[in-house]
């Protein structure tokens, strides 16, 4: 890492540390768990899987609400003798406003979009609520429990990125697909197939596809921005576990090298131990305490890993947010 990196990262830190002093005061203190359901490798997900968005009162770890009311609007008194209805009903016509193509400021909000499985649902309230301390950003959440690259027959995030990123137009992209993915690979059809086995025992193969489908999304996303931030994986308390992880982590990790405006964020290094191993308690950089960070599984975090996660992430949006031109 060059001297000039390693600067931008130390003051980054910096500066998502004020961003973390500012959320804690702003917002409402919440908190919020990992999936403590462990995915069995090769089978297919349990029935009943729920898909979260951003807003679900029924999914979202933070649960808060909002109504919106619209402006503009004009109350007439039916009954009201003086008031002719002819009269009243009347068309505004207003002048398009041109688009604000400045920097990201309070007027002039850049979005950042939050995507993918659990996991993006584990710390992406956190990220929201850090973002929102900047108050320069808008934020949008969509995550599906459960799903990944590997099963398309199960959720087909391709087709979902490309419907749905135009829509949101972001600046910015958050995107981390987890635990799910350390299996056979499917094809996109009803109908369950596998054309590729488990990562371990047919390597090569398996790395080479799996890696094309990471860049696939990747160039999906960089269609919309020049902005994209891949979320690693953690490593798992089972050896076994960890080594099918570790083939799918290096192939993501491969896809996004291949692609320079892909920030990959090294979550697995984040929550090894010192001998690179798997890790129960990782230093909180809020107040440098040793904390435990993992869920029951032994491979989620739970609420103290995902706001760790969630700084580290914060920081690669602040960069971003700087290259757009922010004060920041």
């Amino acid at each position: 890492m060059s001297q000039q990196r390693f600067w931008v990262r130390r003051l980054g830190a910096l500066g998502v540390v004020g961003i973390v002093c500012y959320a804690l005061v702003q917002a409402i203190a919440s908190s919020f768990g990992g999936d403590d359901e462990r995915l069995v490798v090769g089978a297919p997900e349990p029935a009943g899987v729920v898909t979260c968005t951003d807003g679900d009162a029924d999914c979202s770890p933070i649960g808060d609400e909002a109504e919106t009311l619209a402006a503009g609007s004009t109350v007439v008194d039916p009954f009201d003798d003086a008031v002719d209805p002819v009269a009243t009903s009347t068309t505004t016509t207003t002048e398009p406003q041109p688009e604000n193509t400045g920097p990201p400021a309070p007027d002039n909000k850049a979005k950042v979009y939050i995507v993918g499985d659990s996991d993006a649902g584990t710390f992406g309230p956190y990220l929201e609520k850090l973002l929102d301390g900047t108050l320069i950003v808008d934020t949008e959440l969509n995550y599906v429990v459960s799903s990944g690259l590997a099963r398309p027959d199960f959720f087909n995030w391709p087709n979902e990125l490309t419907a749905k990123v135009p829509e949101v137009d972001p600046d910015i992209i958050v995107v981390t697909f987890g635990g799910n993915d350390s299996q056979g690979l499917s094809l996109p059809q009803d109908e369950l197939e596998f054309i590729i086995g488990d990562p371990v025992t047919n390597e090569a193969e398996w790395s080479e596809e799996y890696q094309r489908r990471a860049g696939e999304v990747m160039d999906i996303l960089l269609e919309q921005t020049e902005h994209v931030i891949w979320v690693g994986i953690p490593n798992d308390d089972s050896p076994e576990v960890t080594e099918r992880l570790a083939i799918q982590d290096r192939a993501a990790k491969a896809a996004a090298a291949d692609r320079p405006d892909v920030v990959f964020v090294d979550t697995w290094k984040r929550f090894s131990g010192r001998d690179g191993g798997w890790a129960e308690f990782v230093v909180d950089p809020r107040d440098n305490v040793g904390k435990d960070v993992r869920a029951d599984d032994g491979f989620h975090l739970n609420t103290n890993g995902a706001e760790i996660l969630a700084i580290d992430i914060a920081v690669e949006v602040q960069e971003a947010l700087r290259e757009l031109g922010a004060n920041i």
